[in-house]
C-alpha cells in the first residue's frame, strides 16, 4: 500500500505518475491527482481537466475564459458542438 501525496490515505490501488519533468507523485484517486497536478485557469481558477485553450503560453480551461483575458483571446473560436452552418 502506499499514501497519496495529497489525501494522506493509505490505499491498497493507490497510482504513481511521473511528470515529464521527472516528478514522481502517489495518489490514491484521479481528484487528488488534478488537485496536485493538473494546471489552473488563469481566468476562472478552476482545474483544466481536458485539453483546454493556451493562448500566448497562457492557460485556460475553455475559449470563453481565453477571449476574456485579452486581445489575443479574442480570436479563439470555440466550435465544439457548434452547428455546421
Amino acid at each position: 500500500m502506499a499514501t497519496c501525496d495529497v489525501c494522506g490515505n493509505d490505499y491498497w490501488m493507490s497510482f504513481e505518475v511521473k511528470t515529464t519533468s521527472g516528478e514522481v507523485y502517489t495518489f490514491d484517486s484521479i481528484e487528488c491527482a488534478a488537485q496536485r497536478i493538473a494546471p489552473v485557469c488563469e481566468h476562472c481558477n478552476c482545474r483544466i481537466l481536458g485539453h483546454g485553450v493556451e493562448v500566448s503560453g497562457r492557460f485556460f480551461c475553455c475559449a470563453h475564459c481565453a477571449r476574456h483575458a485579452g486581445s489575443e483571446g479574442e480570436q479563439i473560436r470555440d466550435t465544439v458542438g457548434a452547428h455546421p452552418g
